[in-house]
């Protein structure tokens, strides 16, 4: 059988930018391992799996890395509401809709709408509270990023896990410097997953320019060396920010720049509000399609 896809690039408005992402829009009859197996082929960060849902504006989606399967991330959404939108199969956005994806961490509603140039823009909701987990020595945190111990924040936050669907290990670094210095050590990374700390690091520094945060993310144990543009990493980011930072105990809104060190810039635009400790957080962009086609499946 032979099953379109979509290749995209998210969170850019310039093709070739951005965190690339194959979109399967109708993959009924696909197995768990097929699907693995396609992902693997395509070999981007993640790839998207799509069956219908229960009406017009739903779809349940499976994201994939190349080498496991998650119940949630960022750009995948963002990128498949796209390709779903720009193909016509929301029908007339006309000044706005609402579709909702099922995943494994829950209901993820993402906002789709056209500018005024008439490209596409979608913003996702996180499907779970922030979670924090394990904080992590500095001193192995610096070794896992190849950094001196002060090169790592801890004024705001010590090195610490935190989730809303996903899981990630949250660092604060010094200086821009320090960020692009920064080289994922593979056995530092193990020994933390061997203690039972997720070992997939977002690192950022807060910047002074045209943007307000600026951010890598390494995920080599899962066979991202690195990633171009996380929207879940971003979101349990801003999420820890309005809970630890009091500059945005009611909630805050971020511009973060990542990709650029890898030379696909890209721009993630994150939000969040904080109404009787609940924090909200959302995360949008733009996306690009660069290909379409269908892949030959046995």
């Amino acid at each position: 059988m032979r099953y379109r896809f979509f290749i995209c690039d998210v969170f850019t408005a310039e093709r070739f930018g951005g965190n690339q992402l194959a979109v399967l829009p109708d993959t009924e009859g696909l197995s768990t391992e097929r699907m693995q197996q396609i992902a693997r082929e395509f070999n981007y960060s993640e790839s998207t799996f799509v069956t219908p849902g229960d009406d017009g504006l739903s779809r349940n989606v499976r994201i994939f890395t190349p080498s496991i399967e998650v119940p949630f991330a960022g750009h995948p959404n963002v990128g498949t509401a796209f390709a779903l939108a720009n193909d016509g199969a929301f029908g007339d956005i006309g000044d706005g809709i609402t579709v909702t994806f099922e995943e494994a961490a829950g209901m993820v509603p993402v906002s789709v709408r056209r500018d005024n140039e008439g490209r596409i823009w979608c913003e996702l909701e996180a499907p779970e509270p922030l979670s924090v987990g394990a904080s992590v020595d500095v001193i192995r945190i610096a070794n896992a990023l190849s950094l001196n111990e002060s090169d790592i924040e801890t004024s705001t936050h010590a090195p610490q896990v935190a989730s809303v669907g996903l899981p990630f290990l949250i660092v604060e670094l010094t200086s821009t410097e320090a960020l692009s210095r920064a080289r994922a050590d593979v056995a530092s990374l193990e020994s933390l997953r061997e203690d039972g700390i997720v070992p997939d690091v977002h690192m950022y520094v807060r910047s002074k320019d045209d943007v307000d945060i600026r951010a890598r993310m390494f995920a080599p144990l899962d066979g991202v060396p690195e990633d171009p543009a996380t929207g879940s990493a971003n979101c349990a980011l801003v999420a820890l920010l309005t809970e630890v930072d009091k500059a945005y105990s009611t909630g805050g809104e971020w511009h973060i720049a990542q990709g650029v060190e890898m030379g696909r810039p890209s721009l993630l635009e994150a939000r969040t509000s904080r109404e009787n400790d609940v924090i909200r957080v959302w995360i949008g962009g733009y996306s690009v399609l660069v290909a379409e086609g269908s892949i030959v499946v046995d």
